[in-house]
């Protein structure tokens, strides 16, 4: 397993966390490349119930090397907060280090993602207000403070003062009290003295690794349908989400990867607005809810919630060029009688070619299912493929049919041990 990206198939929550945990026992280095604290990555093992936002899930593998690459954008703030709580917990953090061109998220930039998002009334997109979309436009506009800054303390306050000032007409216009590059720099000796001795430049590290035959993991954040370029647009994250992404997310050198696993849940979710063809406002929506507790790890937003769509998740193959999927969340069907898969869409009667990135398409267009048999039978104590119930492995397999994907692992439990191996990834 020489170097293997993980990414999300669907609009996120699908279950990265645990499948990156769980490859990570196997793995030298784990290296996430996008997104920043708005990411909820859970993970269960025996350490304990973690709920991660920014550091690698693979910190709990003894000896890995865990990177926060260059193409996240970091809040030192709730960073220093986790690696707090997870030392509190005796998880080794000796290990971790920063890019030094990764962004930094400050304190300005909640302000501004908050008000944006209040101005945008009705037209909301769902944010999780964490600063992330300022953050990079920020690094666009190349106003943006990086990690490598925090090592440079003659620089970096004529840099804050820029950066404060770049923000006083939107600030002004919203009549938010001004901010303070006093406070702002105190606060940035802060992260000096407790990040400083994490950040370097890690691309030369993630591929010296990789030439050396070492077990390099990608993990994303989001979902595919949530990228800036190929998702739902404008209802989506800031960064690149696909696998695509792990290369200037990482400086990883062109054709270096091995596999792309990306991870499918058993039916679909999706937080924030948004159209989302399967969604079920109804009771069976609500069963799937409270039955696999869909609520926002970042947030605690209810999640929604719907039968599983093969057209969006086809699409999220094509574009990632997956070579392997991840299911996970099969458990959670276990009760019903009766399961759908939506196998196509059409509008105004008239089929639907493909997967309409055009939010104003998608939002009208309506899903046809096919219904396939429940097994309604717990799976969740299951090892082996050939041990789960008939429907079951007719479920996977018509999943995988109509997806274009084989599933090599399959999730029947949020906990590391709750997987079956149905073939190894190489």
């Amino acid at each position: 397993m020489p170097s293997i990206v993980v990414v999300g198939a669907q609009w996120g929550d699908e279950g990265k966390g645990k499948i990156v945990d769980l490859l990570a026992q196997s793995a030298d280095m784990i290296v996430r490349f996008s997104g920043g604290d708005n990411a909820g990555h859970t993970v269960m093992n025996s350490q304990g119930d973690f709920s991660l936002h920014t550091v690698p899930s693979g910190i709990f593998c003894p000896g890995a090397t865990c990177i926060l690459g260059n193409g996240m954008v970091v809040n030192p703030d709730s960073l220093i907060d986790e690696i707090d709580a997870l030392e509190a917990k005796d998880v080794d953090l000796n290990r971790l280090f920063i890019s030094d061109k990764a962004h930094l998220v400050l304190p300005y930039h909640l302000i501004v993602d908050g008000l944006e998002e209040a101005a945008r009334g009705d037209d909301a997109l769902g944010t999780t207000k964490r600063g992330i979309g300022p953050a990079y436009s920020d690094k666009a506009a190349r106003v943006g403070i990086r990690a490598g800054d925090l090592l440079e303390p003659d620089t970096l306050p004529g840099r804050l003062s820029a950066a404060i000032e770049s923000k006083r007409a939107v600030l002004d216009g919203y009549k938010v009290e001004p901010l303070s590059l006093e406070k702002l720099t105190q606060a940035a000796k802060v992260y000096s003295e407790r990040l400083g001795p994490m950040i370097r430049p890690t691309e030369p590290m993630v591929n010296d690794a990789l030439d050396s035959g070492k077990t390099v993991v990608f993990e994303g954040a989001q979902g595919a349908l949530l990228d800036l370029d190929f998702g739902t647009y404008p209802y989506v994250t800031s960064s690149p989400t696909t696998a695509l992404g792990v290369y200037v997310g990482a400086g990883l050198r062109p054709r270096a990867l091995d596999c792309v696993l990306g991870v499918f849940k058993a039916y679909t979710t999706r937080v924030g607005a948004g159209p989302m063809p399967t969604e079920l406002t109804d009771e069976t929506g609500e069963l799937i809810r409270q039955r696999a507790h869909e609520f926002g790890v970042t947030t605690g937003r209810p999640r929604r919630c719907g039968w599983f769509d093969a057209v969006s998740a086809r699409y999220s193959v094509q574009i990632n060029g997956t070579s392997a999927g991840a299911l996970t969340r099969l458990d959670v069907l276990d009760d019903f009688p009766e399961i759908k898969i939506c196998i196509g869409y059409q509008m105004d009667g008239t089929p639907v070619d493909g997967f309409p990135t055009n939010t104003a398409v998608l939002d009208r267009s309506q899903p046809v299912y096919e219904t396939l048999p429940g097994w309604q039978t717990p799976t969740d104590h299951l090892r082996n493929f050939a041990d789960l119930p008939e429907n079951a492995r007719g479920y996977i397999r018509r999943f995988e049919e109509l997806v274009g994907c084989e599933m090599r692992i399959i999730s029947v439990g949020p906990r590391r041990e709750e997987t079956i191996w149905v073939k190894p990834l190489f």
